[in-house]
């Protein structure tokens, strides 16, 4: 496989951890250790405390996976094999898909939701979101006339990186119920599930409601536990299933031991620790909001509404590539531009789930006001 790099964390590895304010993150605060630990119940300390540390179970601890189908409807344990997310999706597209397969993928997006299977010989048609009015969109019909005989995968991604656009639920049943009618599977990144800022506009899991779908999910967003590096996959279809647990004898083999008794923590405690995520997020879309309001003449921004990341534009002349770099040089304030995935436009993605976001936001303000009118 010859794959191209990733743009997104390439950029990340150059300024992530040298620039002193970041925002563009896509992660909640991460919780520190203390803090996990201290909201642990009786059964998961002694887990902890008393925890092998050897190799483990190949799809998961079972205690773990049990949790995690709590989080569906129709999912059970035996549903679900605990991965690396990113680890999923390359497992997924190696399993699924060969030289030229056809497949369908939401775009803009993380890269390796398409790269993979370009990189694999396939032919990849981009389903673009829709900048026009005041929301994004994503046009079904376009959808549905991108469909070929040859179309194997679908890969969807809601809510969605980079502009937190989720559908209403009619709109992802039509989605699924395409894939259904044309026999196509579906691989659904639900990395924001339960971050929708308005829990009314929460989906279904697509592992729920489509029998060929499988469903990205895992702590990194949503449970503010990006370090301990665990997802999972979800399908009802068996020989799927038992494809990407063979598959995953040639990747990691296994999962931390440590890191999967602390998801285990987060999980048990899933309401607390979104409703403290969320209380983050809310707080600082406020001030984006004001934000964005007064320096309107020199961005555009549509409100997410769903995640931790927003897509504004940057008005006027100026690339958001030297945009991005002089602020960062100037101010220490890392933002992502969209080129980082493949996106032609002049957009930037902003990250508001960290506590020290208005931080961040006041150096960008101070640079707006040395170096631009508003």
């Amino acid at each position: 496989m010859n794959i191209k790099p990733f743009k997104l964390e390439r950029y990340f590895a150059k300024y992530e951890f040298s620039a002193p304010y970041l925002l563009s993150p896509s992660d909640c605060e991460p919780f520190t250790l203390k803090e996990l630990l201290s909201i642990a119940d009786d059964d998961s300390k002694k887990l902890y405390e008393e925890m092998w540390l050897g190799y483990t179970e190949s799809k998961g601890l079972p205690p773990l996976r049990e949790e995690i189908s709590k989080l569906y409807s129709t999912i059970t344990a035996d549903d679900v094999l605990v991965l690396i997310p990113e680890e999923g999706i390359f497992i997924a597209m190696s399993v699924l898909l060969e030289k030229g397969d056809h497949v369908i993928t939401t775009y803009p997006g993380y890269q390796s939701l398409y790269e993979i299977a370009q990189s694999s010989g396939c032919e990849v048609t981009k389903w673009e979101i829709d900048d026009e009015g005041e929301n994004w969109n994503f046009n079904i019909d376009k959808l549905k006339s991108y469909i070929k005989t040859n179309t194997k995968l679908i890969v969807i991604n809601f809510p969605h990186n980079p502009t937190g656009f989720t559908p209403s639920k009619d709109e992802f049943e039509s989605i699924l119920h395409l894939a259904k009618e044309n026999n196509i599977i579906v691989l659904s990144d639900e990395m924001y599930r339960f971050l929708e800022h308005d829990g009314a506009n929460r989906l279904d899991s697509a592992s729920d409601l489509y029998e060929n779908a499988i469903s990205l999910f895992g702590v990194s967003k949503t449970f503010a536990l990006a370090g301990l590096r665990i997802g999972w996959l979800t399908t009802r279809n068996k020989e799927i299933y038992n494809k990407f647990a063979t598959f995953k004898d040639y990747t990691t083999i296994c999962s931390s031991a440590p890191s999967e008794i602390l998801a285990l923590i987060a999980l048990r405690q899933k309401r607390q620790v979104i409703e403290r995520n969320l209380n983050i997020i809310n707080t600082n879309l406020g001030l984006l909001e004001k934000f964005f309001d007064k320096y309107s003449s020199i961005f555009s921004w549509k409100r997410p509404k769903a995640g931790t990341i927003a897509f504004p534009k940057l008005k006027g002349s100026i690339k958001i590539d030297d945009f991005c770099t002089d602020l960062v040089e100037k101010k220490g304030v890392m933002l992502l531009p969209a080129s980082t995935y493949d996106y032609d436009g002049n957009n930037f993605r902003i990250g508001f789930g960290r506590k020290n976001m208005p931080e961040a936001l006041e150096k960008l303000e101070e640079y707006l006001e040395e170096n631009t009118q508003a």
